[in-house]
């Protein structure tokens, strides 16, 4: 109704999956990138060619952040020789699940001797049908949505797929794409068999404030718009915090706010034309809640809850055993920054459910802000006092990469001892940050704007699901995965970190270039194994991050916190 009033082709706020509207924000496309890299693989062959070759690959987000969207436009990419079998309602028995693949992949069962079709039945013939593709050159997917409603029996039937394989390789590459619980689901005890088969993982964020404006004037660019955005930049700012980042809710809340504006006879929408909106799509007490402090009622019903789920969460993430406490590292050379403040400048530890909830509350929900507070620990004041603009493009300029991953742990952020930035987990489900500055044995310092705070570890547990992000100076003539004999400076470097590793002689001026070998693999891998890193004898980013840590490299260090 209000498309001509606004200049518009079509709908740019519906909530179907249409990957024209997908906006490739930083996240985006890293899950885009995981899905891809685990499927097709980095040679850009179907799975199972020349790519990874079976096993799982997880993605992982809350509702409405954009995960069937990025699945639709992934299916875009799939090279033709690849066959895709789609579920996505996958509340099933193990029977019906192995029957609802079979339909998806048209496979015909033979007519049963007696009575209906068996589990083996199905497996059987999904096996001569997977079987046959692998021998004209073709490969086959799993897709299923909405994994984490997936039975655990059902679970380890599909991890029993996998194990359909010839000499060579695996038959069947599966996808699992879900919600946050699908990873609790994961990390039960008994699936820890499937967990050991996820090749590639990733979990989706909610946007930031910039991406948020962003997302808005793509979607009315495809639709059509030209122009200034029909939002003032209250509206914008009020949008974001209504909707929390969430893609699908931005989509509900804008389209209803565009059609209030258009019967208000309204140019563009303003801050009161969103409240209203957001009062008919979220309910009436959605603009009083966020106004206020969503903590104090949370948690005066469910302190004691949090409490639990906190320490039990903790207890689970604790090793048993502490690790040996790494060398006090040297102090950084950094250009005085306010936020430096000492560590024992730090306040007391926060214990409570509602202490707690406040410092979460004083958190940024724009990671930029804590790529910034990051900088200052790098001794680069000119980053640091950017107050607009994308800081990584920035710290690129300077030599620098910004690095994400979401498989970390305590002990491997112990062993790395670099501050970085931790994503956590508000009330509400959206993502807050803060830089992690000091670990001690039982506490966490972390970086709040300018101001330092020491949390328990076992609190920590309960908000860290393990995504880590910090600088990175890659070596030089480092570009990614790195081939079998390779060689050069980046790999005569790799050689002489690991020989003073293990305590070998570096090779000397006259002697010949390294080449990245099976032996020199085999050192990798090693070294890995060491670190709690994948031994996969691949060196990418963590495995330097943790080969300069080990050599002592140049970059900050974590101080160690007094417990």
């Amino acid at each position: 109704m209000y498309s001509q009033h606004f200049g518009l082709s079509q709908d740019p706020f519906s909530i179907a999956p249409d990957p024209r509207y997908l906006f490739m924000s930083e996240r985006h496309r890293e899950a885009l990138a995981h899905l891809l890299y685990g499927v097709v693989g980095s040679g850009g062959a179907a799975a199972g060619t020349s790519g990874t070759g079976g096993g799982f690959v997880l993605l992982t987000g809350d509702i409405g952040t954009g995960k069937t969207t990025i699945c639709r436009c992934f299916l875009e990419q799939i090279p033709s020789g690849c066959q895709v079998a789609y579920i996505f309602n996958p509340k099933l028995s193990v029977t019906e699940l192995l029957q609802s693949i079979c339909e998806e992949f048209h496979i015909t069962l033979a007519p049963a001797a007696s009575g209906a079709p068996t589990g083996k039945d199905y497996i059987d013939a999904l096996n001569a049908f997977l079987l046959q593709r692998h021998a004209s050159g073709q490969s086959s997917v799993l897709i299923i949505d909405e994994a984490q409603n997936l039975q655990a029996e059902v679970l380890e039937q599909l991890r029993l797929l996998t194990n359909l394989e010839t000499n060579e390789r695996k038959l069947l590459q599966i996808v699992l794409i879900g919600q946050p619980e699908l990873r609790a689901l994961l990390a039960r005890p008994e699936l820890e068999q499937l967990a050991q088969r996820v090749i590639a993982r990733f979990h989706l964020d909610a946007l930031s404030a910039a991406e948020s404006n962003q997302y808005i004037g793509h979607r009315l660019a495809v639709a059509g718009h030209t122009g200034a955005l029909p939002f003032d930049r209250a509206s914008l700012q009020r949008i974001h915090r209504l909707a929390r980042g969430v893609p699908r809710r931005i989509n509900l809340l804008c389209g209803r706010a565009l059609l209030g504006a258009w019967a208000s006879g309204l140019p563009r929408v303003n801050r009161r034309v969103v409240d209203k909106a957001a009062a008919e799509v979220f309910g009436p007490d959605s603009a009083r809640s966020t106004s206020s402090s969503p903590w104090r009622s949370a948690y005066a019903l469910g302190g004691l809850g949090l409490a639990v789920g906190v320490a039990l969460a903790g207890a689970l993430l604790w090793p048993r055993q502490q690790p040996t406490q790494p060398p006090t590292p040297a102090p950084v050379s950094a250009a005085p920054v306010a936020a430096l403040a000492p560590i024992k400048a730090a306040p007391a530890l926060p214990s409570s459910p509602e202490e707690i909830a406040g410092l979460l509350a004083q958190m940024p929900r724009d990671i930029n802000p804590a790529w910034r507070a990051l900088a200052g620990r790098w001794a680069l004041p000119a980053l640091a006092g950017v107050s607009d603009g994308d800081p990584c493009l920035a710290a690129a300029a300077l030599g620098l990469q910004c690095y994400r991953t979401n498989r970390l742990s305590v002990p491997l952020l112990r062993q790395l001892g670099r501050p970085g930035i931790l994503t956590l987990q508000a009330q509400d489900g959206a993502p807050v940050y803060a830089v992690l500055v000091g670990l001690g044995e039982q506490t966490a310092t972390l970086q709040v704007g300018s101001s330092l705070h020491r949390v328990r570890l076992v609190a920590l547990g309960g908000l860290w699901r393990g995504d880590f992000a910090t600088f990175w100076r890659a070596p030089p003539g480092y570009a990614g995965d790195l081939s079998d004999g390779s060689r050069g400076p980046l790999i005569d470097q790799l050689a002489t970190q690991l020989a003073q590793i293990d305590g070998a002689p570096a090779a000397g001026a006259g002697a010949a270039p390294q080449q990245l070998d099976a032996a020199l693999r085999a050192r990798v891998r090693a070294f890995q194994r060491a670190q709690g890193l994948q031994p996969d004898g691949q060196p990418g980013p963590m495995t330097f991050l943790q080969l300069d840590s080990a050599t002592g490299g140049s970059g900050p260090r974590l101080s160690t916190d007094p417990n």
